[in-house]
């Protein structure tokens, strides 16, 4: 199993963002160090605590600090913006990052970022469907360029001033062939996006904000989607995202990763659940429907969705996630504020260097044992 990491970001308001930009920086080139495979990065324009406005930029400020980590817009929102923009950056990042570069892609989902934009009546996810299909056959065509695809409001045209003897009209291809791995972010239980994932060879990450009895609906929609495209689903092609800290010793582990004030665990949660709440969107705490909207604290957040503890806990914990939902290729670690930078690099350090060699060890030992059918 392949170790991940997520970032938001998410920092309190009050923090200058050129703070929060170097730390959010420093904990990338970290994981790069400790051996992370790759980290996802998201982005928003209209919301304070979180930091990042374009992907991208942040991301193309680490490539020459970074060795082995690929780096994931986690995402672009592909509502935001015509997709010739998106494919040309997109490509050319891929270039600069020479392959380590993974494709994040969603809609967009805050409402004010659509607000700002003047398209908060727009339907977001139908612009986010012809976006991507667009940007794939931007990459798939040669120049000059006449695309116009059944139903979409997208054309893109050089055919009338294209000049092919000096390349005029002409985009960058990808450095990687045929194309960067895809991956969308999965937030809402049974989503239908993953079948259609699976039909095209996107790869799911499901959210850390979901709770873990949610998680294998998503592989069997990701599964039947694969059916569709006649091809079989490969686990190594799932991530989960989880809420993690680990410590030294089971005091530090509750204090800073469910019970102080001060937690940015707490902070994470809290503002997760208003955001969530403002837009409708909290159902996906909730173990049934049916459950009262006042039962969605920041208590039962952080009970139910931080796993916190010594590595031996921890590693159990991930354990039993696995036990319970099934196999699946990487854990993806979502990055906090580091309110204590010490504790945070420790945790980081101690899930790369102690817990994940431990659950892949028991992971191996378990399959052994079936394969010798003990």
């Amino acid at each position: 199993m392949r170790l991940g990491m997520f970032m938001m970001p998410l920092h309190p308001a009050q923090r200058a963002p050129s703070q929060t930009l170097q730390e959010d920086r420093e904990a990338v080139i970290l994981a790069d160090r400790l051996g992370f495979h790759d980290v996802f990065v998201g982005e928003h324009l209209t919301e304070k605590s979180e930091n990042v406005t374009n992907s991208f930029i942040f991301l193309a400020t680490l490539i020459n600090n970074t060795k082995t980590i690929k780096l994931a817009t986690g995402t672009s929102n592909l509502s935001h913006s015509h997709p010739t923009l998106i494919a040309a950056h997109a490509a050319m990042f891929d270039h600069l990052a020479k392959g380590r570069f993974i494709f994040g892609i969603s809609p967009g989902a805050l409402a004010s970022d659509a607000e700002a934009l003047g398209m908060l009546s727009e339907d977001r996810n139908k612009l986010f469907a012809e976006a991507i299909d667009v940007i794939l056959a931007i990459w798939e065509r040669d120049a000059p360029y006449d695309i116009d695809l059944p139903n979409n409001r997208f054309k893109v045209t050089t055919t009338k001033t294209s000049v092919p003897e000096i390349e005029r009209g002409s985009m960058y291809k990808p450095y990687q062939k045929p194309r960067p791995e895809i991956v969308g972010t999965v937030v809402a239980p049974f989503s239908k996006g993953v079948i259609a994932m699976g039909e095209r060879d996107f790869h799911p990450l499901s959210a850390n904000f979901l709770l873990e009895q949610w998680l294998p609906s998503h592989w069997t929609n990701y599964a039947e989607g694969k059916r569709k495209a006649g091809k079989v689903a490969d686990p190594a092609d799932w991530r989960i995202a989880r809420t993690i800290f680990v410590s030294d010793d089971d005091k530090t582990a509750l204090r800073y990763g469910r019970q102080d004030s001060s937690s940015p665990y707490r902070y994470y949660w809290s503002m997760l659940r208003k955001k969530m709440m403002l837009s409708k969107r909290h159902g996906v705490f909730k173990a049934d429907q049916s459950q009262d909207d006042t039962e969605i604290t920041d208590d039962y957040l952080v009970d139910r969705l931080v796993i916190c503890g010594p590595v031996n806990k921890v590693v159990d914990d991930i354990l039993r996630l696995r036990e319970k939902v099934g196999d699946f290729g990487e854990l993806v670690y979502a990055n906090m504020d580091w309110v204590d930078p010490v504790l945070a690099k420790r945790s980081m350090e101690l899930m790369a260097t102690e817990v994940m060699p431990r659950v892949n060890a028991a992971l191996a030992a378990s399959r052994e044992k079936r394969v010798a059918g003990l």
